[in-house]
């Protein structure tokens, strides 16, 4: 019992320390990015269309978003929106979009994800852009859920998929596998094409539509113990 006493108390000190913190926090990771020897690929025809007034919606996997922090701040000037939960974990990551200049909504599939997704929509039709975490903070890992299909047909946006690789880095050992690119990793920041996936009505469509990005992603996850894995880790 006393350990576990201890263990809440360090929790509890370790989230309060993050919050005091942030602000070095935040600098810290776009430090840690600014060494990365950065390429973008593909990024012209969605960002022209979303100049010319229509509305996007990028998304990429949970184990890959932490490479396009750095990246993402241009596109502060789009005032771009963000779901993210509302965990303990989701405060650090929220606090950390902000400063990037992104609009936080918060809720998640499992809390306030109705009520978030709704507050999504409004704030798209305003500004017509956004990012989504297609498979949540939770996962499971690959597979895409339900909201970013949601949040396009509510909005009439293209979906745009974002994957990163790079030449080395670090797997974390996590649900999601999660991807860190080492100190002045060559990384690229690759966009997909601009995906349709309004289309029907029913819930066959939506399920179809959803298969269909998931299958679109898929390739672009990175999957610890597959050969490209285990050469990036070296």
């Amino acid at each position: 019992m006393p350990a576990e006493r201890n263990n809440v108390s360090l929790k509890k000190y370790r989230y309060l320390l993050t919050d005091n913190l942030q602000s070095s926090f935040y600098y810290l990771i776009r430090a840690y990015c600014w060494t990365f020897r950065l390429q973008i690929e593909n990024e012209k025809p969605w960002l022209e269309h979303l100049q010319k007034g229509g509305r996007i919606l990028l998304c990429c996997w949970h184990q890959q978003f932490f490479s396009a922090i750095r990246h993402f701040k241009t596109y502060a000037i789009y005032h771009p929106g963000l779901m993210i939960s509302q965990s303990r974990d989701g405060d650090v990551i929220a606090g950390i979009a902000e400063k990037t200049g992104w609009h936080i909504v918060r809720g998640s599939s499992s809390r306030n994800g109705s009520n978030a997704l709704k507050e999504m929509i409004l704030y798209m039709g305003q500004s017509g852009f956004a990012g989504h975490v297609v498979d949540g903070p939770r996962g499971p890992a690959g597979i895409v859920k339900a909201g970013v299909i949601r949040l396009a047909q509510g909005t009439g946006a293209f979906i745009v998929p974002f994957y990163i690789s790079a030449d080395r880095c670090w797997y974390f050992n996590s649900w999601d596998r999660f991807m860190l690119p080492k100190p002045f990793a060559r990384v690229t920041l690759r966009f997909g094409e601009m995906l349709d996936l309004t289309s029907g009505t029913g819930e066959e469509d939506f399920e179809n539509n959803r298969l269909q990005l998931q299958a679109i992603m898929q390739p672009g996850l990175h999957h610890f113990g597959s050969h490209q894995a285990l050469d990036n880790e070296r």
